[in-house]
């Protein structure tokens, strides 16, 4: 038989695939412009392998590093057919490839989704052999030919974006060349890679599972996100003399993972969504945002962004009280928030840290019982909140008095602990019976409606306990935990769940496809969390960003105004001793409150772009804005520096009038002005801090 084609034309993406008369399916084609015959040298087409699977046992072939190149039986897999078909999502096409020698069956899964370029995909492997197939790595995506368009070298065209990620430091995005990162174009298949990895249970520990990766020459842009609550990883290599991406979940060698299937066992691979536009880094996360918003679970917290008070930051630090909170909720309620919630520190007479677990509340901090507290937040018309980290358990809880080593990650025979806690193993039916009536009293007895789910350890690698390696344990487990999430949503449809592990370390799509809100960092500096705001919505929609601000009893106007603009186009957070500012200061946060409900119905539909480029802590000047119709909302901070003065590009609007206002502080020092012909707004403000947000109306 002559080489088949598979051609597929969907929502902007062209793909496509080839069956050879060996039955070999080969990717040849993933991109925003149609396939160039002769692009790819025929002696270079058995490189773009739709898959790769490494069984333990099989060999390796080619010179490859530390790559997942070259793996067997994936070189060895042959198509066994495909489908294509429609489903409520979109187009949907699985590619069906099959061993002859172990009888592992591979099915490849492409989920497109309508009007957005970007496609859900994952692999399923089934073993229909009679012997267990000990699986080391299989790719959820493989694409060769990154680099294939246009005719510059890639030294010179790609460049790729990464958001390095840490505690208080998050969303750190840096762009390089690849020779910047140690891979130059010497060879057609070196055995360098370049890649990211994340072991444990935080899914973004050190950096946030996705990238994008840029053709400079050909204008266009890759972009993936890995949608996993776990362990993960991702590679850049080389071979057939063009570059390769290989996306997954956990590896044998990188993540300490295996999964043993037993004749007849089936398993999936961690989803990725992977897109490409023809455009650059801001046009791939348009393409990203609207995406998240499809897979979302649906809730009225996104549509309605209600601002909530948490009483922690820059505040009462983990240490409530009723007769700290009474004068806090009052200055909440007066200056317009919608939820209070009562941060940690709730159950426990004292030091609280290794002793979580119980969750009942602490009658000497509420001496009238901490309902009453949580009515009185009621009564002035805000919903309540409490924080959990329902996760754990503390080395000293008297809830172990209840529990067995099943309950809990065990390696080598011992429970995983990590900060003076236990991991809870989400698979054990009794873990979840006690996350289960945990939040039904909260939720039913207390009358909460926003929960701020905390997370504050590392479990690394996994656990050993009914499973198969110890990262297959770990998967096991972030599985459990989403499917116990969805669970939870199902029985309170309308309870608001805050996605939170010390900031933002698991800030990943398993997540967010189900969690409204989530924190970006545990940042206690107002202006170095400046960068942190402003990066955020490239990693998560802008109204699911929750930033805090919290200003300060000593500060002055100018440090209320920016603690206010870090979180004014996102998800406000607020925080801070309100009662005890001056009644000015205490105005301006009013003031910016009131701005944000006038504004926040376009926040959650808007897309966002950097006049300035992705910000960094370095920086002198920081921009973000959101695009929503004909309105450009821009938030500008000046973090240092001696220039007054800062020029932002905007390219879009060349040619165009445009109305501009400061839409907050109203009567503080803000000039601007308008260059239609250049595309440009100059902005003076005063130093050496100061932040303003403006609104610009575009005249068509």
């Amino acid at each position: 038989m002559k080489a088949d084609r598979i051609e597929i034309e969907e929502n902007g993406l062209y793909l496509v695939l080839e069956v050879t008369e060996e039955k070999d399916v080969r990717l040849l084609h993933f991109a925003a412009q149609p396939y160039r015959e002769g692009s790819i040298q025929e002696q270079h087409q058995p490189g773009y392998r739709l898959l790769e699977l490494q069984l333990s046992g099989e060999d390796r072939a080619e010179y490859h590093g530390r790559t997942h190149r070259a793996s067997y039986p994936g070189l060895r897999m042959t198509y066994s057919g495909h489908r294509d078909e429609r489903n409520t999502l979109g187009r949907k096409v699985e590619i069906k490839l099959e061993d002859p020698v172990t009888g592992v069956e591979a099915v490849q899964h492409l989920q497109f989704y309508e009007g957005v370029q970007v496609v859900r995909s994952w692999t399923v492997l089934r073993n229909n052999g009679s012997e267990p197939a000990d699986v080391e790595y299989v790719s959820s995506f493989a694409l060769t030919g990154l680099d294939k368009e246009g005719e510059r070298d890639r030294d010179d065209k790609m460049r790729i974006s990464i958001p390095h990620h840490g505690w208080q430091s998050e969303l750190q995005w840096r762009t390089y060349s690849l020779p910047e990162l140690g891979m130059s174009h010497m060879k057609d298949r070196g055995s360098k890679r370049v890649s990211c990895s994340n072991t444990g249970s935080w899914s973004a520990a050190e950096h946030v599972p996705m990238a994008v990766l840029e053709n400079r020459e050909a204008g266009s842009s890759l972009f993936w996100q890995i949608e996993h609550n776990g362990s993960w990883h991702w590679e850049i290599i080389e071979q057939s003399d063009t570059l390769t991406v290989l996306i997954s979940g956990p590896t044998e060698h990188d993540n300490h993972w295996l999964v043993r299937l037993q004749p007849g066992r089936e398993f999936t691979s961690v989803p990725a969504a992977v897109g490409v536009v023809q455009g650059d880094f801001e046009a791939a996360v348009a393409q990203l945002t609207t995406y998240r918003r499809i897979i979302r679970r649906p809730n009225r917290d996104n549509r309605e962004l209600r601002i909530i008070f948490n009483d922690y930051m820059n505040c009462l630090w983990g240490s409530p009280t009723t007769a700290k909170l009474l004068p806090l909720v009052d200055a909440a309620a007066e200056v317009g928030c919608e939820y209070f919630c009562i941060d940690a520190g709730w159950y426990a007479d004292a030091e609280w840290w290794d002793g979580v677990g119980e969750w009942m509340p602490s009658a000497e901090r509420f001496p009238e019982g901490i309902k009453d507290a949580l009515d009185y937040i009621r009564s002035k018309g805000m919903i309540p909140g409490l924080w959990l980290e329902l996760e754990v358990i503390g080395m000293n809880s008297p809830k172990l008095a209840d529990t067995d080593d099943n309950w809990f990650f065990m390696r080598h025979g011992k429970r995983v602990k990590d900060r003076s806690r236990y991991q809870l193993d989400y698979r054990h039916p009794q873990v979840r019976a006690h996350a289960d009536e945990v939040i039904r009293r909260l939720v039913e007895d207390y009358g909460v409606g926003y929960i701020k789910m905390d997370y504050n350890i590392n479990a690394g690698i996994g656990t050993e306990t009914e499973a198969d390696s110890f990262g297959d344990g770990l998967l096991q487990h972030n599985r459990a935990y989403l499917a116990w999430l969805d669970s939870i949503f199902a029985r309170y449809p309308e309870l608001v769940i805050e996605n939170c592990s010390s900031g933002g370390m698991r800030m990943d799509y398993a997540m967010l496809s189900r969690h409204s809100i989530q924190s970006t960092s545990d940042q206690e500096d107002y202006i170095k969390y400046a960068s942190i705001a402003a990066a955020s919505p490239a990693a998560l929609t802008p109204e699911q960003s929750a930033v805090w601000s919290y200003p300060l009893r000593e500060g002055d106007d100018e440090e209320v105004i920016f603690n206010m603009v870090n979180a004014l186009l996102l998800r406000v957070h607020q925080s801070g001793h309100l009662a005890e500012l001056s009644p000015r200061r205490k105005a301006l946060v009013k003031e910016a409150l009131d701005v944000y409900k006038t504004i926040r119905q376009d926040i959650r539909e808007a897309l966002p772009f950097w006049p300035l480029g992705l910000p960094t802590p370095q920086d002198d000047w920081i921009s973000l804005g959101l695009r929503s119709g004909n309105k450009r909302y821009v938030a500008v901070w000046r973090t240092g520096g001696e220039k007054e003065t800062v020029v932002l590009p905007l390219d879009e609007l060349k040619g165009k009038s445009a109305d501009i206002r400061c839409l907050y502080p109203q009567g503080y020092e803000c000039s601007w002005m308008w260059d239609a012909v250049e595309g440009e707004l100059q902005i003076s403000m005063p130093g050496p801090t100061a932040a303003r947000l403006l609104e610009i109306q575009v005249q068509e």
